[in-house]
């Protein structure tokens, strides 16, 4: 299958597009840099220059793929507050992306987060069933998911707040540990009970694989290893490889030690992939947060 990826040079489209090339896959990846491009074609994929904003492009691309995995986000716009914008550039792109698929069959893999479940106030694991009627980052859900009826054979891979491996870099868990070393303390916040699931970014990628070969169209996916990671144990295991004390700290006082992360740090968000196993046969094997917590490549200087 020739799959288009957007993001393809990201954390988790470095995982994927070798995920997709040992299957058999050709890959065309969306580069907006050279630095970009050089890595994806390192890789052996065949890159396609452009970015987010170019739906002429997009649009192009996707045209003369058989199978389309949408992984790129304006985190830089996300990280500066403008979440507006970043939704905003987000759902024209995949507009543009979906335009030429309609009709047509082909698969069209869109991504989400398993935190905007957290709006249902669920007393339980959130699980693939449930939905949210629409919001920052849902709405492109939302929108995935109908375009099943248009002929398109959509699925959405909701993401947990964490994926770790020695492939993220710019992840939340590596804004964790540096706001603990700059403010020299490791932090939670209350009693830090609220609960994070997470997964090894080599076992989303095997998901994102299975999801464009056999996902059935209006499929909800997550891609989740650990149901729920108490916070507290994630900041004392931070603060411990740091050296660091590990302290509870008020929600007021998370805006100026988390920064963009502290709308996010005191969520209670566990999440079962149960249905995902079921339905596309998935089973994460590698190491849980904890102990990928417990290897230095998080805490290299």
């Amino acid at each position: 299958m020739r799959v288009f990826i957007t993001g393809a040079s990201g954390h988790i489209g470095s995982a994927v597009v070798p995920e997709l090339l040992n299957a058999g896959h050709q890959v065309v990846g969306l580069a907006r840099s050279d630095a970009a491009a050089k890595v994806a074609a390192g890789w052996g994929a065949e890159v396609r220059r452009g970015d987010l904003e170019d739906l002429d492009g997009l649009r192009e691309a996707a045209a003369e793929a058989e199978g389309v995995i949408h992984l790129a986000f304006r985190h830089d716009l996300m990280r500066a507050g403008d979440m507006d914008n970043a939704a905003a550039t987000d759902l024209a792109a995949l507009r543009a992306l979906a335009e030429p698929l309609i009709g047509t069959g082909k698969p069209l893999v869109g991504t989400s987060g398993t935190l905007m479940l957290t709006r249902l106030g669920l007393d339980r694991p959130v699980t693939e069933e449930d939905s949210v009627p629409g919001g920052y980052r849902v709405d492109a859900e939302n929108m995935i998911i109908a375009l099943a009826g248009q002929g398109v054979r959509t699925s959405v891979v909701r993401l947990p707040p964490t994926n770790h491996s020695t492939l993220d870099t710019h992840g939340f868990i590596s804004v964790i540990i540096a706001s603990a070393r700059k403010a020299g303390r490791s932090a939670y916040v209350g009693d830090g009970a609220n609960r994070w699931p997470s997964v090894h970014t080599l076992d989303t990628a095997a998901l994102y694989r299975l999801a464009v070969e056999n996902a059935p169209g209006g499929s909800r996916l997550h891609s989740v290893g650990d149901e729920g990671v108490p916070f507290r144990e994630i900041a004392q295991t931070v603060g411990r490889r740091l050296g660091l004390p590990t302290e509870s700290i008020t929600a007021e006082q998370a805006t100026d030690h988390f920064g963009f992360l502290a709308q996010f740090v005191a969520l209670d968000n566990p999440t079962s992939s149960a249905i995902t196993q079921r339905l596309l046969g998935w089973h994460p094997t590698r190491p849980g947060l904890i102990a990928d917590l417990e290897e230095d490549h998080y805490f290299a200087q």
